[in-house]
């Protein structure tokens, strides 16, 4: 099985590991109110909080046998811009962030394709990914990187606790095309299937 977040690269970017050295830039990414409003934390507001964000999601993870936590760096200066995670639980689930001066450049959907083609190559069975359905955009990477539509659901979101209304995207890597993933489904009441998708 794969190492936890090894290394990748693509023709722009390279994928790696968050480090202590990385902290201005992870603040940087994690402050950014815009690209925070849809994502389930708080903006950062001191690089006391960076830290602290670093060492429970990062520095932690990276200690486990496995797992997919990467800083998405450009090549020319090997400074994080943005991040992608692969949840290690049975969702999969595919997270991305980019500071809003690099969206509209295909930057996440490079570097997500680098990530699912590891995955793949990994044996992990398959991926989702959910996106407010306020964020249409963030389905339009789900599109471009081939996951499909599967259904829409709305949850009380934490730690906002603000009713959401999710779309949930997947994509099977190991060739079983009529897989779904129930879980999200099952644990809220209030769900349906947008025909419009």
């Amino acid at each position: 099985m794969g190492l936890n977040t090894p290394r990748l690269e693509t023709e722009r970017l390279i994928l790696r590991k968050f480090t202590q050295n990385d902290l201005d830039a992870l603040f940087s990414i994690f402050r950014d109110e815009e690209a925070s409003r849809f994502l389930p934390w708080y903006p950062l507001h001191t690089m006391e909080e960076a830290r602290s964000f670093f060492l429970e999601r990062y520095a932690a993870s990276y200690g486990q046998e496995r797992g997919y936590r990467y800083a998405v760096c450009f090549r020319s200066d090997d400074i994080p811009v943005g991040y992608v995670n692969v949840a290690m639980d049975d969702s999969h689930d595919l997270g991305y962030g980019l500071r809003n001066e690099f969206w509209h450049q295909g930057i996440i959907t490079e570097a997500c394709k680098a990530v699912i083609q590891r995955l793949r190559a990994d044996g992990i069975p398959y991926i989702t990914a959910t996106h407010d359905r306020n964020n249409p955009r963030s389905g339009g990477v789900m599109q471009n990187l081939g996951m499909k539509y599967q259904y829409t659901y709305e949850e009380l979101w934490q730690p906002k606790n603000m009713p959401v209304v999710f779309r949930m995207y997947q994509l099977n890597l190991d060739g079983q095309t009529d897989r779904q993933y129930k879980k999200y489904w099952e644990a809220h009441d209030h769900h349906f299937i947008e025909s419009a998708l």
